[in-house]
């Protein structure tokens, strides 16, 4: 692209929000880095986000606060946003653009990279599955989280969707290997608090030295947390597929991302599509999405867990919605599980892991753990029926079958969902935990787990009571 550093427009046509609109342009390109220096000789920088015939339409990352039309000059500098990424940004806090706000100057050396990165081809892509050991039994045991899978969690204003994120990059690990994951985290749009609970956590379970955070906080021009991501993600690509590190990248929140792109398209006066999103909703999410994963070429990968508030907790918004179609599943908060105190709150029906069966079972986690997942979804969908039925008919009134399932209901929330936040189970103490809980059922009510199983891992509840009483 033609370099346009000699060439300067005076004023600005009109600011509408973060926009700015220049008239009488020439050989300007999409996504294309500006200058724009104000009255004061104060310099932004801003983005093409449009482009005519004569006219480009910029979005100014630092806000149009303080522009004005007669006063500012615009450059084009005839190349997009970049970034020098090296593995000296690890243990240190960047602003929403990469720049340095920990006090701490910036690194000394840096490959530039291009923010919204380069195209991998599908056929370079290894199929991801190598089991992660989360220590969250709720993960581990029934939606198992693999390397270079994109998994989010599906929360709701006021969830421990933060705690949980937390817990997930204090614990990860591949399972047989003394591998600690590296950590790139990215804030858009989230208070100061969330970014700073983030940061002790971090800081005290010892992880921060390997991690790099970028945030862009709720006071941050709205603008910025579009291009948030998408830095964080150019740093998590150069330290996986340059560097062979396995990245774990936090993202949060991804409403508050898609709010901006809304924002953004109704100050361009593009046409809505649902709820008052652009209609490459989609598409934009997805090039987020789709920089997970693993190559051929690079030992190294990045595994996404990417955070987002349902308005209302509701599952089909838009934002939930798409990215069900785009992620390889999702974790999903239950907000009555949390009213009842249950930490952490991960609903058992509506969270999916569509990966989970390739990095499960013998050679990888434990042979009946395929087996054994099925059996406890199977489980507690009928504990939802029978509680259902309860709630009509009055619990007494159940047969002495639903009062187990009943039962089992219980003891598999109290026992297996609910744990501490700081606790670390295996895979094994996991699998462990679930085959105690499915005894308080006949073994006849348990057809998805074959002979073997139920002969080595099965232990009636009698028999349990039984050899506890005598020692």
């Amino acid at each position: 692209m033609k370099n346009h550093s000699a060439v300067e427009y005076c004023g600005i046509s009109q600011i509408v929000g973060p926009l700015i609109f220049v008239e009488r342009v020439r050989n300007v390109g999409f996504d294309e880095l500006v200058e724009i220096r104000d009255s004061a000789g104060n310099l932004r920088l801003g983005t093409v986000l449009d482009i005519s015939e004569k006219r480009a339409v910029v979005q100014v990352l630092e806000g149009t606060s303080g522009l004005t039309a007669t006063g500012s000059r615009v450059r084009f500098l005839g190349r997009s946003l970049k970034l020098a990424v090296s593995s000296e940004m690890l243990g240190r806090v960047f602003d929403g653009l990469g720049r340095p706000i920990d006090g701490s100057p910036p690194p000394l050396t840096g490959t530039d990279l291009d923010v919204h990165g380069a195209p991998i081809n599908p056929c370079a892509r290894t199929y991801p599955r190598d089991f992660i050991q989360t220590g969250i039994s709720a993960i581990d045991g029934m939606n198992t989280l693999v390397r270079g899978q994109k998994l989010p969690i599906f929360s709701g204003s006021g969830m421990p969707h933060d705690r949980i994120a937390a817990q997930i990059a204090r614990q990860a690990t591949l399972l047989g290997e003394e591998i600690e994951f590296t950590i790139v985290f990215a804030a858009m749009g989230v208070k100061h608090d969330v970014a700073q609970f983030f940061t002790r956590s971090f800081e005290e379970s010892g992880v921060l030295g390997q991690s790099a955070m970028f945030l862009s906080l709720a006071s941050a021009p709205s603008i910025e947390r579009l291009l948030t991501p998408r830095v964080a993600l150019t740093l998590a690509e150069h330290l996986a597929f340059n560097e062979g590190k396995h990245v774990l990248v936090l993202m949060t929140d991804m409403t508050n991302y898609c709010e901006s792109l809304r924002e953004i398209g109704s100050a361009r006066g593009e046409i809505p599509s649902r709820k008052g999103y652009p209609g490459y909703l989609y598409s934009d999410l997805a090039e987020i999405y789709e920089r997970a994963g693993r190559i051929e070429s690079s030992p190294g990968s990045i595994t996404q867990v990417a955070i987002l508030t349902m308005p209302s907790d509701d599952i089909s918004h838009p934002v939930p919605d798409l990215t069900g179609y785009i992620t390889e599943g999702q974790i999903v908060m239950d907000r009555d599980l949390f009213q009842r105190g249950i930490y952490p709150p991960i609903a058992g029906l509506p969270s999916l892991s569509r990966l989970m069966k390739d990095g499960i079972g013998e050679g990888r986690t434990r042979a009946d753990h395929p087996h054994l997942a099925s059996q406890l979804f199977a489980c507690y969908s009928r504990v939802k029926q029978v509680r259902a039925l309860a709630a009509v008919i009055g619990e007494e009134e159940l047969s002495p079958l639903d009062k187990q399932y009943m039962e089992f209901g219980e003891e598999f929330e109290q026992k297996f969902l609910r744990q501490d936040e700081f606790e670390n189970r295996t895979i094994e103490q996991t699998l462990e935990i679930g085959w105690k809980v499915i005894t308080a059922l006949p073994k006849e009510e348990l057809h998805r787990l074959t002979e073997e199983e139920l002969n080595e891992y099965y232990r009636p509840r009698a028999e349990v009571e039984r050899i506890n009483s005598s020692r």
